[in-house]
């Protein structure tokens, strides 16, 4: 069994989601590059190496209950444990996506991946987390899950473009992680979500105003909190986002 921290981070093959990986690789942990796409999976895991992460691939498709259980697996087989789970696969569906114009097939889909995905692996993984010493789960929310935020600004950066598919899945998202905190309250894993910012990446059209390094920060921050940090809780770089 690897003595290092072992980390696994979905949609780890580009943008927030191959920073995170970068960013805990250089903690000198070793990394799981989750992600569905075999091409460019090995082509992170190879940039990674050669910046000299520990890095290495996790097949995994997070709408698939067959991929989930073989990518757990595969964690079993390699370290007999996992220490950090970051769920940050999540996609933005397609458009239109306004109330009165949103096909309901694409809600579904987007909830697939950024609801039902989390849960999926999540639960896949929670045996292998229970046998390290600090668990800890971070989920990737966005400000515009906050339900807060949606209803007092018209700040299209703070709360993104009307939308009934994405901004709901993260709140749904949100709502789910807490109901996690409460199941795992009194155990040692520590489960929060974590918000980038409005980053530059393929989901929005490269239009964010935060690099995707940027973005990363606040999940290496929830992935390394100490065993008596906080938990059920939604975090940005400048604090605790409202709910």
């Amino acid at each position: 069994m690897s003595e290092r921290t072992i980390a696994l981070v979905t949609g780890a093959n580009k943008g927030i989601g191959y920073e995170i990986a970068a960013g805990l690789g250089a903690l000198g942990w070793s990394i799981g590059v989750g992600a569905r796409d075999e091409q460019r999976r090995e082509s992170a895991v190879e940039r990674l190496r050669a910046a000299g992460a520990d890095a290495f691939g996790v097949p995994l498709d997070v709408t698939d209950d067959a991929s989930a259980t073989a990518a757990a697996r595969l964690l079993e087989d390699r370290a007999g444990r996992l220490d950090v789970l970051v769920n940050n696969a999540a996609i933005t569906g397609d458009w239109p996506q306004e109330p009165t114009r949103i096909d309901p097939g694409t809600i579904r889909t987007v909830v697939e991946t950024n609801v039902i995905g989390v849960l999926r692996v999540t639960n896949a993984m929670l045996p292998l987390l229970r046998r390290s010493a600090s668990p800890r789960i971070v989920n990737m929310s966005s400000s515009v899950g906050s339900l807060t935020r949606q209803s007092e600004t018209d700040d299209v950066q703070a709360i993104g473009p009307l939308a009934a598919g994405y901004p709901p899945s993260k709140s749904f998202l949100n709502a789910l992680t807490v109901q996690y905190a409460r199941e795992l309250r009194g155990t040692n894993i520590l489960i929060n979500l974590g918000c980038p910012g409005y980053v530059a990446t393929d989901l929005n059209g490269f239009r964010g105003v935060r690099t995707p390094e940027q973005g990363a920060a606040i999940a290496i921050k929830l992935a390394t909190l100490p065993d008596d940090g906080p938990t059920g809780g939604f975090f940005e770089d400048a604090g605790e986002v409202p709910w």
